[in-house]
């Protein structure tokens, strides 16, 4: 039809659909001629009509012809309507309507493609949307733009649904225009070879664009090679696309291919798809289909030695020896361009830069067979036999993910019984079985669950019976009887009918879900087009003429790695070895940060932090140091100090640094932190490092941003400045830096560079080094982070009108929220987004409720976790929802999480774009009361204290942490708020650490002792506040509470003991026979009262606690959580005047009681530990003070721990401490030579060193000058000879230059 039409009836049918539901926008180009109306009645077709006035050629849209539209005879989900648009063409939009003036209309179909009428392939809305929804009247159109648009000449709708009170009706349009194709068939022995002129060739841009369609699953698509073996290929294998870049070195695709990637699946359909190969520069585009893979070839993709020939369709070119194996390419292939070049059209055309090898035409072969679908479990065939032969035998080709199902049976005649044929485990078995014997088990075949086409042959003549796998017999037994075998009559594939049916069929495995095609039974075809017109057999849910596998796993939605497995109906993720858990494997095991593991209750030690989360970058090992805030430290390889000489400008040394994790990771971790700092050390000797004359950077270093900084350590960010320089104290003051200085002595410029946003340090460059005596060295500490930003970040909402808005939230696959709140309000939304009819809402719906609502497309959706106690407490509560393409999860706190699984091939996209409301909603009600705190989406932090400054009704920040995290603070430690998070104070606790519970323990070696004197301090001290000056001589002490641990072999032994000015006192000891002994004295006149406990002998080496509660006259004792006693005291109920508290030995003179007497003059020998008396801590006092304290320490007390063995007591002190003491982490990465040399050896090695020693002593005293002139130059010698030990070397100059500094007349340098 001429254009002038075409625009009328364009015209006319826009004028008539001003109602239409237009659900997506139009494509950017014109291709939307409507192209049914001018349609014969002849291209129109049916599955059935109800009457002749109501034939599929009434189906035109706002027609009233006939009976104003389509109706089948019969409404059920196997009618069809389909038209025959004459030749391929481009369709970008359909439209529906139903029946003229009546109650026939369509609520939901499916839309079909075909180039040939047969082999049916399904159109997809999204990657799991099968259908359309159709109309809700008889009237109104409903309109839906196709993206991608569908190149084909025959179109069948398919109604799924209909309109319950009436049958399916139908008119439809479909709109779009004509589509230029040019095509060229290739048989698996024929190929294209294209030579091209050089100088036509791009050096920064190559672009390869085809389609093809085939029934075979391997295949070279196109394939380009050098002279050295170098070469690009384009392979179909298995059903999947394949682009292999490989270097001249590799023999194999798999040895050295610098690019191997995979794209696409189940491409041997018989259907088109479509490749784009696009380079701009380094810059790659691989496209298969809808799918794409981007990356950045590295630099050896510029090196490719490749000619100027690319052949499709296979590797043609004679004489050239092709490394590996291939198979030619059988199908056809249409619109190939290289470069903008029509590579068909030159070889219709005959050109001679195109050579045709093999047969080659130009029109495109149609495939005749018809696959068949069985959709469901319960989906089955059934086909008659020929009943009574003597030979059963069926033939057929299976595709399937899943790994059983029912494929074949039959039952046999004459002799009851039947023979099964099923998939279990992806293995083919075979299984015949009568009645009286034992079944006979055939297993053939392995892995048929793959997604691939395999072919499946049974035979069963007379007594023998065999099966094959792609022609393959697997076996074949001929004990089976004298009888014969005769077929039954019906052969059942795919499943069983229901058992009203009659049927005697058997599925002990469940129905086949899959494709069948090329079926034969008794080696004559099955004609499936008779099945389908009902005329043949018999059939339930059935999709006949297409083959519906999709393969689940492509795209991946399984993230981080995970590896995706697949059934028919669904996918599963297998998460293990990820860091991450979750239906897609997108949450993050692992915290996000040392602070919130140190919130867990975590110490010290090595731990995974995953920096964004649930976001891309994976998850890195470092150590977190636990002080009163947690520090990120992070090791690089450049940690021992490196020295350096003989540099210039022209030739200068450059330092690189690589860390433990990625500059990606490094930078979530710096940007998550509160702090970041990193040590550089840098050493000088006649090395500046700033150019006196043009003020040009001598040395610099270059960090995250890859600009060169000129400032050095404790410096702020200023070009050329040093500490000196800022504090003002540098050894030249007309200098900004000491080195600058230029002196022919070692100095250093060293401190911590905090600057976040230029840490790490990447690379240190010195140029200095080349003048007579110059030198430079340095060292770089690990970089070093602490707190966490987004942990504690936190806002309060005071009214239900009042929230924060954010940018739109983008989670359309994979979507997560987490956050912490605290209220005393009884309802409220914590979080809302809204798009068209999308949604999301997390919400307290009731005081022990908590409710995430949804909406993807699917119909709302809601998970509720309800808690036996109230949520509204004002403490901290936990919310963690998650929705991705399998489920919708919702956890908090600890409770039992709660799931919803996604609906089965429903919509996946969550589509959002209304703003992200926090802390209430857009129509301003049902607000949020309370606090809410660390709010993150997918990973990313939201600053709710910078949104909330400007926001009224909303203040940054929220305190009262204290109600939910003072149960981290351990041991008697006090919980106390800060302005953001709180600390424990461990100032009344015997322990020390950022939750109070780290050990503080001692050994104390033979006749030690601690002594903390109480009156002392309160006689010096009566003004303070020290915790001493509360025991005062006026005071009795009614009550109090004594804890400790001990570890001893020795008895006697005084554990502790207590005086007072007037000769009361009490002493825990270990007796002679080892066992424990309370001695309570407090009344001088009468005997101590004694608790014995000699259940065991406590001096036997092992850990034993000690508590001891005294309540006037009444003591309790419990010695290892479970010998427990309580005692009545007779000497007195008050301890007066309490004098001093004495661990270990009692030094002096005491009126004390024989058994203390003898304990106290033998002390302690071995560990005491977290030793208390009320709210003193004596053994923390002295070992570490944080304040003065009326402590002294007599003998050998250092600090230790009691929990270790004395024999791995040192071993663990030297593995924890290598980053104890500070934060910096510090650790000298140098292996210890373990084992190297034998006792023996290091016996005469001691002895032979001894000798050295006493020598060089000797030549030390003789003569001073020429001993230091000889330490010089043997440390210069060894510098030489290992680079490793180049720190010892430095400092052992710098000893030496203090020396020779403090006695100038020994100068020599």
């Amino acid at each position: 039809m001429g254009s002038i039409t075409g625009a009328v009836l364009k015209t006319l049918l826009l004028l008539s659909t001003q109602n239409w539901n237009i659900v997506i926008a139009g494509n950017s180009y014109d291709c939307d001629e409507p192209l049914v109306s001018t349609l014969s009645q002849a291209s129109f077709s049916s599955s059935s009509e109800l009457s002749s006035s109501h034939g599929a050629g009434f189906a035109r849209l706002n027609r009233r012809d006939g009976a104003g539209g389509w109706s089948p005879l019969v409404s059920n989900k196997y009618q069809w309507l389909q038209i025959d648009l004459g030749e391929r063409m481009e369709t970008t939009a359909v439209a529906t309507q139903g029946g003229y003036g009546s109650s026939n209309w369509v609520t939901s179909y499916l839309l079909m493609f075909s180039d040939s009428g047969r082999n049916w392939k399904q159109y997809r809305q999204e990657d799991s949307i099968w259908g359309f929804s159709g109309n809700a009247n008889a009237d109104s159109v409903v309109y839906y733009r196709l993206q991608p648009s569908i190149k084909a000449r025959f179109l069948r709708f398919i109604p799924l649904e209909w309109n319950p009170r009436g049958r399916i009706g139908m008119r439809i349009e479909v709109f779009g225009c004509a589509y230029r194709s040019e095509v060229v068939d290739l048989d698996g022995k024929s190929s294209l070879l294209y030579r091209f002129d050089q100088n036509s060739l791009s050096p920064v841009k190559d672009i390869i664009s085809l389609k093809f369609k085939t029934m075979q699953s391997d295949g070279i698509l196109l394939h380009r090679e050098g002279q050295n073996g170098d070469h690009i290929t384009l392979e179909l294998r298995r059903g999947r696309l394949f682009l292999l870049i490989n270097s001249g070195e590799a023999r194999l695709p798999s040895a050295h291919t610098l690019i191997n990637l995979t794209l696409g699946s189940l491409l041997d359909d018989q259907h088109w798809h479509s490749v784009l190969l696009q380079r701009v520069g380094k810059q790659v585009n691989f496209t298969v289909d809808e799918h794409r893979h981007r990356f950045h070839a590295q630099g050896e993709f510029s090196y490719l030695d490749l000619g100027y020939e690319i052949s499709f369709g296979g590797i043609p070119a004679p004489g050239k020896s092709v490394s590996f194996p291939h198979k030619n390419f059988h199908g056809c292939l249409e619109n190939l361009f290289y470069n903008g070049v029509d590579i068909i059209d030159l070889a219709k055309q005959q050109k001679p830069e195109i050579i045709a090898t093999g047969n080659v035409s130009f029109s495109c072969s149609q495939s005749q067979s018809v696959p068949v679908t069985f959709l469901s479990p319960k989906s089955y065939l059934a086909l008659p036999g020929f009943s009574r032969e003597d030979e059963l035998s069926a033939m057929f080709q299976i595709r399937t993910w899943n790994k059983a199902g029912l494929l074949l049976f039959s039952e046999l005649h004459l002799v009851s019984g039947g023979l099964l044929l099923f998939l279990n485990d992806g293995k083919l078995r075979l299984n015949l079985y009568q009645p009286g014997k034992l079944p006979s088990d055939i297993t053939a075949g392995v892995g048929l669950n793959d997604g691939q086409w395999h072919s499946i042959s049974l035979s069963a003549k007379r007594n023998h019976l065999s099966v094959a796998v792609d022609g393959q017999v697997a076996s074949a037994a001929s004990s089976l009887g004298p009888e014969q075998l005769y077929s039954g009559g019906t052969y059942y594939f795919g499943g069983c009918p229901d058992n009203s049916f009659g049927s005697k069929c058997k599925n002990p495995v469940g129905g086949f879900q899959g494709c069948m095609r090329l079926i034969s039974i008794g080696n004559k075809v099955v004609d499936l087009i008779s099945v389908q017109q009902g005329s043949l057999g018999n059939f339930s849910d059935l999709q006949i003429d297409s083959c519906g596998i999709t393969d689940r796993c492509l795209p991946n939605y399984c993230e981080h790695s995970g590896e995706c497995s697949q059934s028919w109906s669904t996918f599963h993720c297998n998460c293990a070895n990820t860091g991450y858990t979750g239906a897609t494997c997108h949450n993050s095991i692992y915290e996000q940060s040392c602070e919130a593991y140190k919130h867990r209750g975590n110490t010290s030690g090595f731990y995974y932090i995953d920096s964004d989360g649930s976001g891309p970058l994976e998850p890195f090992l470092l150590y977190c140091n636990m002080t009163e805030t947690a520090w990120t430290v992070i090791q690089h390889n450049g940690s021992d100090l490196t020295r350096v000489r003989n540099t210039n400008p022209e030739n200068p040394y450059a330092g690189f640094f690589e860390y433990v994790a990625s500059m990606e990771q490094l930078q979530a971790t710096i940007n998550l932190a509160e702090h970041c700092e990193q040590e550089l050390t840098y050493y000088c000797k006649k090395s500046r490092l700033v150019n006196k004359q043009d003020g040009s950077p001598l040395s610099w270093w270059v960090g995250r941003t890859n600009e060169t900084q000129t400032y050095w350590g404790g410096s702020l960010p200023e070009p050329q400045k040093c500490t000196c320089g800022l504090e003002g104290n540098c050894i030249d003051s007309q200098y900004y830096c000491n080195c600058d200085a230029d002196r022919n002595e070692w100095t250093n410029d060293t401190g911590f560079l905090s600057y976040k946003e230029h840490l790490p340090v990447r690379k240190i460059v010195v140029t200095d080094t080349g003048r007579p005596h110059s030198e430079a060295a340095y060292k770089l500490g690990p970089l070093l982070c602490r707190g966490d930003r987004s942990f504690w970040n936190s806002a309060s909402f005071n009214t239900e009108a009042s929230y924060l808005h954010f940018p739109t939230f983008h989670g359309e696959l994979s979507a997560d929220v987490s956050f912490f709140f605290k209220t005393t309000a009884s309802s409220g939304v914590f979080l809302e987004n809204l798009g068209i009819t999308d949604f999301i809402r997390i919400e307290l719906r009731s005081p022990a409720v908590v409710t995430f609502s949804f909406d993807v497309g699917n119909g709302p959706f809601e998970i509720s976790v309800q808690s036996p106690a109230h949520f509204n407490d004002n403490q901290w509560h936990h919310v963690r929802v998650e929705r991705n393409m399998k489920e919708a999860s919702l956890q908090v706190d600890q409770l039992l999480p709660k799931m919803q699984p996604a609906p089965t091939d429903g919509h996946v996209l969550l589509q959002l774009n209304s703003q992200l409301f926090v802390g209430g909603t857009a129509t301003r009600q049902r607000g949020f009361l309370g606090c809410i705190r660390s709010l993150q989406l997918n990973g990313v932090s939201l600053d709710l204290e910078e949104r909330a400054k400007v926001t009224p009704g909303v203040e940054p920040g929220c305190r009262g942490h204290c109600s939910s995290y003072g149960k981290l603070c351990q041991n008697g430690g006090k919980c106390r708020e800060k302005l953001s998070g709180f600390s424990c104070d461990c100032t009344f606790s015997a322990y020390a650490g950022p939750f109070c519970s780290k050990e503080i323990s001692a050994y104390f070696g033979s006749g030690s002792s601690v002594i903390y004197n109480f009156q002392e301090n309160y006689s010096l001290n009566k003004n303070s506040s020290s915790h001493a000056a509360s025991f005062h001589g006026d005071m009795k002490l009614s009550r109090e509470m004594i804890k400790f641990s001990f570890r001893t072999t020795r008895a006697p032994s005084l554990l502790l003991y207590v005086s007072s000015f007037y000769k009361e006192y009490l002493s825990v000891i270990i007796a002679k026979n080892g066992s424990l002994q309370i001695r309570y004295k407090l009344n001088r006149y009468q005997e101590p009262d004694v608790v014995n406990f000699d259940f065991k002998n406590m001096a036997d080496g092992q850990l034993h606690h000690v508590e001891i509660n005294r309540e006037e006259g009444v003591v309790f004792v419990e010695i290892d959580d479970n010998a427990k006693r309580q005692v009545h005291l007779s000497s007195g109920t008050e301890f007066s005047a309490i004098r001093s508290l004495v661990l270990g030995r009692i030094l002096e003179h005491s009126d004390v009681d024989q058994e203390t007497a003898l304990a106290g003059a033998q002390g302690f020998l071995g560990c005491l530990s977290a030793v208390q008396l009320s709210h003193v801590a004596p053994l923390k006092a002295a070992l570490q003070p944080s304040h003065p304290a009326p402590i002294t320490v007599s003998g050998h007390v250092t600090e230790s721990s009691c929990i270790a063995q004395a024999g791995t007591d040192a071993t663990l002190r030297e593995r924890t401490h290598s980053f104890a003491g500070d934060h910096s982490g510090t650790r000298d990465n140098r292996q210890p030579h373990a084992n190297a040399i034998r006792s023996d050896s290091a016996v005469i090695g001691g002895l032979i060193a001894v000798v050295v020693f006493i020598l060089l002593c000797i030549a030390a005293i003789a003569v001073r000058i020429y001993q230091q002139k000889r330490l010089y130059k043997r440390n210069e010698a060894k510098r030489s000879e290992n680079a490793d030990s180049a720190e010892a070397v430095l400092k052992s100059e710098l000893n030496v230059q203090s020396a020779v500094n403090e006695n100038q007349r020994e100068y020599f340098f």
